[in-house]
């Protein structure tokens, strides 16, 4: 791929960025992050890597206008539809549409050539450690959602038992779950070196909040009086 080709497609990608935590910068670290899982995978096509890396998320404003929309369908087939009309022959657009299509958790289409794997991988390592942490707080409190829920009894949830969406329900049903779901060993192995710091993150926040709120109630039950003691008082006035 030329230097003239890479930009034409880079600067589609960048005019249909709008997601702060699916910007540009999450594109160019998938890109990295394929890139280096494809040296160590044989017969990748680079063309179709960069492309598909390029252009995985370009669906996103599509979902964010209509949540109804899955931003791998509608990125597929608006990367289909960009790449034919720039010359592009059928097969290559169709591949990359394959790739893009792929690189969600749904079952229905897995990923099944090398390019489709490794941009999956390399994708889903954008949501593992730190990184994704910090881009998970980002979309949530984009969307309107809690950080994490309060249940019947007054404790906070560690996510398993909410019945609202939370950042703590999102680490909890996705994020701690992700790491055994790699296609290629070395996005595993990369995966696999972030884990501690998004378990050790997790760990931290819910550990600070329930010690906030633990102690919080305790104190203020010793300055509220309950109702009936509080009337009983007012009445010997």
């Amino acid at each position: 791929m030329d230097g003239k080709t890479y930009s034409l497609i880079e600067n589609y990608m960048a005019s249909c960025m709008d997601d702060s935590a699916h910007d540009k910068e999450h594109i160019y670290r998938v890109l990295y992050n394929a890139l280096d899982i494809a040296e160590t995978e044989s017969r990748v096509d680079q063309d179709i890597l960069i492309t598909a890396c390029l252009l995985h998320d370009i669906g996103r404003g599509e979902q964010l206008r209509n949540p109804n929309v899955c931003h791998a369908l509608a990125g597929g087939d608006m990367a289909y539809k960009f790449l034919t009309e720039n010359g592009f022959g059928a097969d290559f657009a169709e591949n990359v549409r394959h790739c893009i299509r792929a690189h969600r958790f749904r079952k229905s289409e897995p990923p099944q050539s090398m390019e489709a794997k490794i941009l999956f991988d390399a994708d889903k390592l954008d949501v593992s450690g730190a990184v994704g942490i910090a881009r998970t707080l980002i979309y949530r409190g984009t969307v309107g959602e809690p950080i994490y829920s309060v249940l019947s009894d007054g404790t906070v949830s560690d996510g398993t038992d909410d019945t609202e969406s939370s950042f703590f329900k999102e680490y909890k049903f996705k994020l701690e779950k992700l790491y055994d779901k790699f296609y290629t060993q070395r996005g595993w192995e990369l995966a696999k070196n972030r884990r501690k710091h998004a378990v050790e993150f997790y760990g931290n926040l819910l550990g600070e909040v329930r010690e906030s709120y633990e102690k919080g109630r305790e104190r203020l039950s010793e300055i509220i009086m309950p109702s009936d003691i509080q009337t009983d008082n007012q009445k010997g006035e």
